[in-house]
């Protein structure tokens, strides 16, 4: 075994690791195991692509050790929650972290990088992408944070918006990441309802609830992603979108709207149609008008141009998202999507391509990779 070679190969496997969302300590943790198990099977097994095995066997190493964490901390939360003979039963005070982490001393972005960071369990780079800044300055954001909470006292909480935009946050990452955290934000959220009358607290317990319906649709046996066009409804949750409906109409009753309630009435759009084709986009436009008047989120104004190519057709969708900074996260994907069913499969392809690149996960990267395949295949036929 060429151990010199094993020696050059570790920071490339690192850097892999790092740029799929683990943290620098943990991705070098898995490299040293897969290195051990190089050192076990490469005599008799030597692999036709050393790096290639590397990093196969290194994520695996670093995913074993991702669910071993989380099953030790599930495990000590309900020895945690057991109630001690005699007492009443036992509290969790996840929620009241929540609230001393958004520390009136700090700004509300602050608070929410140092909440996500040490409560919620992202890591720095998946909270950089979720606030689409690079992971150095997030990196600097968290430790200004933490030195700024260092010598202050914890008896003044934060303000329910501010965990709020946590909550939102660490859902948005068990829905779409690599560890589940979804389910967690769902009961966090709950008990915040339970304690509160704030219309933007059921308007996001309403919104989680009908994203989270339509999980089990979103991905194939084989792991693919399979967009929501293409999603079997059937497998959709009717019992939590009935209940997020049902939180939705009690919220927006209130009359105090919010960009919770704006999403979740859009998600109720989505989960109200029988079909694709039946889907109420002119409305949905109507809505994200809406959101972006609360917000002004560039990822809201993306979103916004596939509902008008929808609406009004794909050169309308364009036109859209021509008002839009090209390096947004996932530009590239909507602008292919909209040039394809503008009947422009040439430039499709290529931005299927690019986007790939650039993609903030391996399921939504094999999936515009295979877009693109599908694309320059007819192109080649």
């Amino acid at each position: 075994m060429n151990e010199s070679l094993l020696r050059e190969l570790v920071p490339a496997v690192i850097g892999v690791l790092v740029r799929r969302g683990a943290e620098f300590a943990a991705a070098e943790d898995a490299v040293q195991d897969a290195l051990v198990e190089a050192v076990r099977r490469w005599p008799d097994e030597p692999p036709g692509d050393p790096k290639g095995w590397l990093v196969t066997v290194a994520w695996r190493k670093f995913l074993d050790a991702v669910r071993a964490d989380t099953s030790r901390r599930r495990r000590e939360e309900l020895v945690e929650a057991e109630p001690v003979p005699g007492a009443g039963e036992a509290g969790d005070d996840t929620l009241q972290l929540y609230f001393l982490c958004a520390h009136p001393s700090l700004t509300p972005a602050s608070a929410v990088a140092l909440t996500l960071r040490a409560v919620g369990g992202l890591t720095t780079r998946q909270i950089a992408q979720a606030y689409l800044v690079p992971e150095a300055t997030m990196a600097q954001r968290i430790s200004r944070a933490k030195r700024t909470v260092s010598g202050v006292r914890f008896d003044r909480t934060g303000d329910v918006a501010t965990v709020l935009r946590v909550l939102y946050l660490v859902f948005n990452e068990g829905y779409s990441g690599d560890v589940d955290l979804a389910a967690e934000a769902i009961r966090l959220t709950r008990q915040l309802a339970a304690k509160t009358t704030h219309e933007e607290v059921v308007g996001l317990l309403a919104l989680m609830l009908l994203h989270h319906a339509r999980r089990p649709a979103r991905t194939a046996p084989d792991g693919r992603l399979v967009a929501l066009s293409e999603q079997d409804r059937s497998l959709w949750d009717t019992g939590l979108i009935a209940e997020g409906v049902a939180m939705l109409q009690t919220a927006l009753a209130r009359d105090r709207l919010g960009e919770f309630q704006a999403q979740a009435a859009i998600a109720a759009l989505h989960a109200d149609a029988r079909t694709a084709e039946e889907t109420d986009w002119v409305q949905i436009v109507e809505w994200y008008d809406e959101l972006v008047r609360f917000t002004g989120n560039p990822v809201a104004r993306l979103n916004r141009a596939v509902a008008v190519g929808e609406a009004d057709g794909p050169r309308a969708g364009l036109a859209a998202l021509a008002e839009l900074d090209p390096s947004l996260p996932r530009h590239a994907a909507v602008a292919a999507y909209l040039h394809e069913r503008d009947g422009d499969p040439v430039t499709a392809a290529r931005l299927y391509a690019r986007a790939a690149r650039s993609a903030p996960n391996i399921p939504e990267r094999d999936h515009l990779t295979r877009q693109a395949a599908r694309l320059n295949a007819q192109l080649r036929g």
